[in-house]
């Protein structure tokens, strides 16, 4: 037998994990319909993506004992977009922080 883990965060600091015992031979998409974790988050199995440890993975892979199977959520924003926000949002701190320049 396979003992496999799927993990599955609907939102950041939420995980819902699921420990299975699936047959030699099992692949990524079996995990998913073994799990529940598609039908308790009203997942659609043919829009998910998953992976094996932080890898995208077809859902025919196949899998190995001790593998953790992840379902990936759709990004809300584009991770560029997100690191160029924070920057904004630091470098306007800083200004603010370091208050008027006064002088001799």
């Amino acid at each position: 037998m396979l003992a496999i883990e799927v993990i599955y965060c609907p939102a950041p600091g939420q995980v819902d994990s699921v420990s299975l015992l699936l047959a030699p031979g099992a692949c990524v998409a079996d995990a998913l319909q073994a799990s529940g974790l598609m039908q308790r988050h009203g997942l659609d199995a043919g829009r998910v993506q998953a992976g094996v440890w932080s890898r995208v993975k077809p859902l025919d892979g196949p899998l190995r004992t001790g593998d953790r199977v992840e379902i990936y959520r759709p990004l809300q924003v584009d991770p560029k977009e997100a690191r160029r926000l924070r920057y904004k949002r630091q470098r306007s701190a800083g200004a603010q922080k370091a208050g008027p320049q006064s002088g001799p």
